[in-house]
C-alpha cells in the first residue's frame, strides 16, 4: 500500500510516496532527471520486505520549486536529501537512486558514510565528469540556456496520451512506465493541463566535477555497493564504470535485461539482484 508524504524543509516541502510497512527496513529511494517518486512503484511491488521511501526532488513530481532566480545545482541536491534526513531524525538506512539520482546517492553515501548502510545504484555510477579545459565553455553555455530560458514562454501538455507517447520516444521506456512518470508530472487546473517540473531543470548545468573529484567521492564510499546496468543501458554509463570499478571498496556488479528505466520496464529481475545483495551484505558475506 502506498502513502502520500510531505517533508517541510526550512525553504522547500518534499513530497514522496511510502511504499509497504513502515515498521520494515527502511530504503530512501532518489530518482532520475525529470522523473519523479512513481519511478519505484513497479520496484517495490515486488520488494515487500522493505519501506521504500520514494522522494521527488525539488523542482519534481509534487515537490517544490526553488524560489525565483534561483537554479538546480548537483551538489544542492545532497543538501536537501541531508536536511530531509536531519529533519526526520533517520539514522542508517539503505540508499538506493537510479540515474541522477544515483549519482546523487553516491555523493550522499560518501559525504555521510554513518548514514548510509548499502548504497544501490541503477543506471549510474558516480559524478558525471568533463576535462578541466572545458570549464569556461561549460558556463558560459549554462548562463545563455539560462538566459534564453527566461525569455521564452512555458510549454504545456496539450493532452496525457500525447505526452505519454512523446515520453516512450524519448526515453526508451515502455507506455506502461512513461505513464506512470506522466501522471505525477501533470497537474489539471481549471480543464488544462500543466508540467509540474520547473523548466529550470532542463537548462545545462554551470560545472561539472573533474574525474579526481569524482574519485575522490566514490573512493569514500564505505559501504557496501550495488551497481545494476540494463544489458541496453547507456553506453557512456558502461564506458565509466570499467574505469571507475577499483574506485568502490566493497562493489557488486550486475545486469539485468532492459534499457534506462530497466528497474520500472524489468523490476523482477531488478528487484531480485536487490533483494540478494541486500541479504548478502546483510549476513556479512561479499556478494
Amino acid at each position: 500500500m502506498a502513502q502520500s508524504l510531505e517533508f517541510p524543509l526550512a525553504n522547500i516541502t518534499m513530497s514522496a510516496i511510502g511504499y509497504g510497512d513502515p515498521n520494515k527496513p527502511m530504503i530512501l529511494a532518489l530518482h532520475g532527471w525529470l522523473d519523479n517518486a512513481n519511478s519505484f512503484k513497479p520496484l517495490a511491488e515486488h520488494l515487500t520486505d522493505y519501506y521504500i521511501i520514494a522522494v521527488d526532488f525539488v523542482g519534481h513530481g509534487q515537490s517544490s520549486h526553488r524560489s525565483a532566480g534561483a537554479h538546480y545545482h548537483l551538489t544542492d541536491y545532497v543538501h536537501d536529501i541531508h536536511e530531509l534526513v536531519e529533519s526526520q531524525q533517520w539514522g542508517s538506512f539503505i540508499l538506493m537512486g537510479h540515474s541522477m539520482g544515483g549519482i546523487i546517492s553516491c555523493i550522499y553515501a560518501s559525504c555521510y558514510p554513518e548514514h548510509v548502510s548499502k548504497l544501490i545504484s541503477i543506471e549510474s555510477f558516480g559524478p558525471m565528469t568533463k576535462e578541466t579545459q572545458s570549464s569556461p565553455t561549460q558556463l558560459r553555455d549554462a548562463i545563455q540556456s539560462r538566459l534564453k530560458a527566461q525569455k521564452s514562454e512555458p510549454k504545456h501538455p496539450k493532452s496525457i496520451e500525447r505526452t505519454v507517447v512523446a515520453r516512450t520516444m524519448v526515453g526508451d521506456i515502455k507506455p506502461e512506465s512513461a505513464r506512470l512518470l506522466v501522471s505525477r508530472n501533470i497537474r489539471e487546473e481549471n480543464d488544462r493541463l500543466f508540467f509540474t517540473t520547473d523548466r529550470r531543470l532542463r537548462t545545462l548545468s554551470s560545472l561539472r566535477m573533474t574525474g579526481h573529484q569524482a574519485k575522490a567521492f566514490m573512493e569514500n564510499i564505505q559501504c557496501p555497493m550495488l551497481m545494476i546496468s540494463g544489458s541496453q543501458g547507456y553506453e557512456s554509463m558502461r564506458k565509466v564504470l570499467q574505469k571507475r570499478l577499483t574506485w568502490v571498496k566493497d562493489l557488486t556488479v550486475a545486469e539485468c535485461e532492459g534499457y534506462h528505466h530497466l528497474h520500472m520496464d524489468n523490476p523482477v529481475s531488478v528487484a531480485v539482484k536487490v533483494a540478494e545483495f541486500l541479504n548478502c551484505s546483510s549476513a556479512g558475506q561479499r556478494c
